[in-house]
């Protein structure tokens, strides 16, 4: 209400323009050890690209990824490769506001002085349509579970994605 008894009107919220998610997770590793996981091709085929990843996640960089659970190789762009901080990744996709895809950005911050690190994954630029949402919704699963093999391979060597969806 304002000063003369009349009820104002609620402030507006943002107008949502995109999907966008984050998924975050703490592995008992420094950063270096987590930033090579993820930019290393050998390492990153040992628990997430089940068809082998090819090309290292350096800036100006254009890598293959390929699962054989999710058939078909694609290409990845490194749009930024910061070690150990940050990558970010450029890749198609269907229902992305943008005609080039979706953005992909890993951080890695140190915890427990540099003896863990927290990986924030973050992708942007779905449409705000229904095939928009379910191709967000499914990748958020899929940073997930990525996130998650990653944990269990680094700290225990264990492949976690191994038959997990086939």
């Amino acid at each position: 209400m304002n000063d003369t008894g009349k009820i104002e009107d609620a402030p507006q919220a943002a107008e949502l323009e995109d999907l966008s998610f984050t998924v975050t997770g703490i592995v008992s590793r420094s950063p270096d050890e987590v930033y090579e996981a993820v930019a290393d091709p050998d390492r990153l085929s040992k628990y997430f690209t089940t068809g082998g990843a090819r090309g290292r996640l350096e800036t100006g960089a254009t890598v293959s990824w390929d699962f054989h659970d999710f058939p078909g190789a694609f290409d990845v762009r490194v749009v930024e490769a910061v070690p150990p901080k940050r990558i970010v990744i450029a890749w198609a996709g269907v229902e992305t506001v943008d005609v080039g895809g979706t953005t992909t950005t890993f951080e890695f911050e140190p915890v427990d002085d540099g003896t863990r690190t927290l990986v924030t994954i973050t992708e942007a630029a779905w449409r705000l349509t229904e095939d928009g949402a379910k191709n967000a919704f499914g990748n958020c699963m899929g940073w997930t579970g990525m996130l998650a093999a990653m944990k269990v391979w680094v700290e225990h060597g264990i492949n976690l994605r191994e038959g997990f969806y086939r």
